[in-house]
């Protein structure tokens, strides 16, 4: 026990340490905590201090963002992982299900542009009506170019 009264457990971390192990600012770690997707807690003094296991949904957050998720999409999946106690591969595969329907989705566009891109580069047409591309669904293409 520390002088406070309060556990000195390895599990916790200060602020910085945390920054420090998952490689972003500690002003990122406070706005994940104002978006609620982590949590810390505080000392007598006020100092935050981190689980340990809160690296693991930093980097969940991080990845998803590299995957061009948004924070409501990764609250939506984050707010399926229970905290406070050890999380389980079970846990982390049922809370991704949240994310299944929106990867697949974003997979098939990303297919769909692979496959259609050289052909709209090569075309040069730009055309606001037959566009696959740039104007998926145009409901008003009949009505003529802007």
């Amino acid at each position: 026990m520390s002088q406070s009264g309060r556990k000195n457990s390895s599990a916790e971390l200060t602020v910085g340490q945390m920054a420090a192990r998952a490689g972003i600012a500690v002003s990122a770690l406070h706005y994940y905590e104002a978006e609620g997707l982590i949590r810390s807690t505080r000392t007598p003094a006020g100092h935050r201090r981190y689980d340990r296991r809160e690296l693991h949904r930093v980097a969940v957050i991080r990845i998803a963002q590299s995957l061009g998720l948004s924070l409501a999409e990764i609250r939506a999946m984050l707010d399926q992982v229970p905290q406070g106690r050890a999380v389980g591969r079970a846990d982390w595969q049922a809370a991704s299900e949240v994310w299944r329907a929106a990867l697949e989705d974003r997979i098939a566009r990303l297919v769909r542009l692979r496959d259609q891109l050289d052909h709209c580069i090569g075309c040069g047409c730009l055309s606001l009506e037959s566009c696959p591309l740039g104007n998926a669904g145009d409901r008003l293409a009949s009505e003529g170019s802007v």
